[in-house]
């Protein structure tokens, strides 16, 4: 048998070796960015969990915050100083808990309407200044007690 017929005979072998490799490496890298990912999530998740514990909270489930918020903050990061997201967190976060007619503003708690403050602080950072201000104009108690 001559050294090329014995190299065409398993070019097959050695085009699917090469197909296998890189497809092997390319899933590698999805799977270390995904782990990259996971890790800065968690890493996050916790540093939330962490201020409101501090805050005298009790301590939230970092799966779920992780599961909510992920590794970018979600729909908290997501124009948070556009009149739409205000109204709806003025209305919602800051009602009696009543629904329908029912419904009224109250006197939010100091710390309850800066935990969104703290959540954009952590995970979108240059988003803060944007709702900052209408933080500042909220008239806010110490209605929850601890």
């Amino acid at each position: 048998m001559s050294p090329t017929r014995f190299a065409s005979e398993h070019r097959w072998l050695y085009i699917g070796t090469i197909v296998l490799l890189v497809a092997l490496a390319v899933a590698g890298v999805v799977r270390y960015e995904k782990v990259r990912t996971n890790n800065k999530a968690t890493q996050k998740a916790e540093q939330l969990a962490d201020a409101a514990e501090s805050a005298g909270y009790p301590r939230p489930d970092v799966g779920a915050i992780k599961r909510t918020l992920g590794d970018d903050g979600g729909q908290v990061c997501e124009k948070p100083g556009s009149a739409l997201k205000s109204a709806l967190w003025k209305i919602d976060g800051i009602s009696n808990g009543a629904t329908g007619p029912g419904r009224r503003p109250v006197i939010g708690d100091t710390q309850a309407v800066r935990a969104e403050a703290k959540i954009l602080e952590i995970y979108c950072p240059d988003k803060l200044d944007r709702i900052e201000d209408k933080i500042a104009d909220l008239r806010t108690e110490n209605t929850v007690r601890r």
